[in-house]
């Protein structure tokens, strides 16, 4: 049995409601924080973005580095009068000893630390946004993939249905007891529930090789357990205001549009810092080739700025302060936006969902066993039974699609806001 034909086994099995136990080994129920957490231990652009946060850290290391002091010395490399080489001794040979510090000034050293940490701070803040992002398709995908198996389930027990009544109408239709038009009705009822049925398998197929990606692992056929008290969650008591102040908190894109500015910012003052001229000190220690013997020297040495004083850097990094400014304006705006939108959207849906009768799925569900021992023993008509069974089958489809945009929006909200609703 090749990998496709399993996978597909799998999911009828599922459908049908078999126990775990005897599925095929390669299927692995997984709930939505079981498979997170496979999420956070293996998905490799995760853990590649990990890699940034401590670039950045060792960038702050090396912003505390100190500029090293300068060693300089200077020996005779021949003496003509002796024909001696490399004559450096006390008597007669002649050598220059010279050190020289770099002093940064106006705090030129901290300003870089400060920058350095604000930059290392926001790779930390890009992570758990990418966290953020790849988590809300987790859960996006997770859902949909729920939904649909429910769906394969609805078709699958048409088909059980329709498969045993076929075997029954194509043996009266043998026998002369009902018409091979009629027959052949239920057999192309069957025929197309099939069809559709292998649209949402390999629908399913598509969704488990996006959640495998998720987890790097393409050796399982994940089958999602989804959480009752997530599907049954209701929105309405928290407050829009609420959800708004959570986002303004949480949304780590919005964090760091406000870390760019404060980077900016250092950045100006890094580079107004920058047209102060650093200081050069020395000493220097000459045997006898100077004014006299053993000479030692002091020196201070300074760039005079009066060419160069860093005009165009610090003129960039004002405009850039002004610019971030205005995106973080725009990113607030685009936060409130998608937490109303998305409120709404779920709030909407929601009212729809409460609307309907809880018991009317139990109920459709009775019906298509009553309505096909029905028309077993003659009392309905062949288009009555064939429009129950399209009704049932787009009510189910129409009731599963309804929970899965619901849940969607749920999603949707959570990833707005920027943390779980369970959690505000």
């Amino acid at each position: 049995m090749n990998h496709q034909v399993k996978r597909l086994v799998v999911l009828i099995m599922f459908a049908l409601g078999i126990p775990a136990g005897l599925q095929a080994q390669d299927s692995v129920r997984l709930t939505l924080p079981e498979i997170e957490q496979l999420f956070v231990q293996k998905n490799l652009s995760l853990l590649a973005q990990r890699y940034h946060v401590d670039i950045a850290r060792a960038e702050v290391i090396q912003a505390r580095l100190r500029i090293n002091p300068n060693v300089q010395f200077t020996g005779n490399a021949y003496d003509p009068a002796l024909k001696k080489p490399l004559n450096w001794n006390d008597k007669t040979g002649q050598y220059v000893f010279d050190v020289q510090q770099l002093v940064r000034l106006a705090g030129k050293r901290n300003k870089q630390i400060q920058l350095a940490q604000t930059s290392a701070m926001m790779e930390e803040q890009a992570f758990f946004d990418l966290l953020r992002t790849l988590r809300f398709s987790l859960r996006c995908t997770f859902y949909e993939l729920y939904f649909l198996y429910h769906s394969i389930n609805a078709y699958q027990t048409q088909i059980d249905y329709l498969e045993k009544l076929n075997d029954t109408q194509n043996e009266l239709q043998r026998k002369g007891s009902i018409t091979l038009k009629d027959a052949l009705r239920i057999t192309s009822l069957l025929y197309t529930l099939k069809a559709e049925q292998t649209i949402f398998v390999n629908q399913v197929n598509d969704l488990n090789a996006e959640l495998q990606l998720f987890i790097q692992d393409n050796s399982i056929t994940i089958l999602p357990v989804a959480d009752g008290l997530t599907l049954h969650q209701n929105v309405n008591r928290y407050p829009l205001p609420v959800l708004l102040d959570s986002a303004y908190a949480n949304r780590y894109d919005l964090l760091i549009a406000k870390s760019t500015i404060t980077y900016h910012q250092q950045n100006l003052a890094l580079e107004k810092a920058m047209a102060v001229p650093d200081l050069t000190l020395g000493a220097e220690f000459d045997k006898r080739g100077s004014f006299v013997d053993n000479a030692t020297f002091f020196s201070v040495a300074m760039d005079l700025p009066f060419f160069h004083r860093n005009q165009g850097n610090i003129k960039a990094a004002r405009i850039k302060v002004d610019q971030s400014a205005l995106l973080l304006k725009q990113k607030q705006t685009e936060v409130e936006n998608e937490v109303m939108s998305a409120y709404f959207k779920v709030t909407s849906t929601d009212q729809t969902i409460q609307s309907l009768d809880t018991t009317f799925i139990d109920k459709l569900q009775f019906l298509l066993q009553s309505v096909t021992e029905n028309f077993q023993k003659k009392n309905i008509s062949l288009l009555e039974f064939t429009d129950f069974y399209q009704s049932y089958k787009e009510n189910i489809l129409h009731y599963n699609q309804l929970r899965n945009e619901r849940m969607q929006a749920l999603e949707k909200l959570q990833f707005a806001v920027g943390k779980p609703i369970l959690n505000l």
